[in-house]
């Protein structure tokens, strides 16, 4: 069951990637590591046992290098606890879920892409059918899209001004 940001990444590989953001996260303190490990014992006794929770538990061990570990034996459970563990991420701290680093670069990518293009296909309509005068748009605002990389830039004057 994949979500849809997964995209073709497994939860596995998401993880792997995520792993070195969530253990600098200061977000991810003891109370909400200990609710993870909780979470995932009780509910998936097959991902986490007892003995397993209880290890992950040690308050004498740092939390972040408990957190390492979880992550670790969690990616060699497989695919299943790594989709899990984001699921109770998701629910206990949405906060630390939706920055992700695989959530972020996600979340930009096709629309943005899309959102570029249909500027770029609305102002080659409106170029085209005002005759190559953008500012037969009347009381509108006429517009300049000017790539720069992979960032893109929208100039606007108003009516009659020229964008240089």
């Amino acid at each position: 069951m994949a979500a849809p940001w997964s995209g073709s990444d497994g939860y596995h590989v998401q993880l792997q990637r995520d792993s070195q953001f969530l253990c600098s996260d200061q977000r991810m303190h003891t109370e909400l590591v200990d609710r993870l490990v909780l979470q995932l014992n009780r509910t998936y006794p097959q991902i986490l046992t007892d003995k397993e929770a209880q290890r992950f538990r040690n308050l004498s061990v740092p939390t972040t290098v408990r957190l390492a570990e979880l992550l670790v034996h969690l990616q060699g459970k497989g695919e299943e606890a790594c989709h899990e563990f984001y699921r109770g991420l998701q629910i206990h701290a949405y906060n630390v879920y939706f920055n992700l680093p695989t959530r972020v670069s996600r979340r930009r990518g096709p629309l943005f892409f899309l959102s570029c293009f249909s500027l770029a296909v609305g102002l080659a309509l409106l170029y085209y059918y005002g005759e190559g005068n953008l500012s037969a748009t009347g009381p509108f605002l006429s517009f300049s899209v000017l790539g720069l990389g992979s960032e893109v830039l929208l100039a606007h004057a108003k009516d009659g001004s020229k964008i240089q």
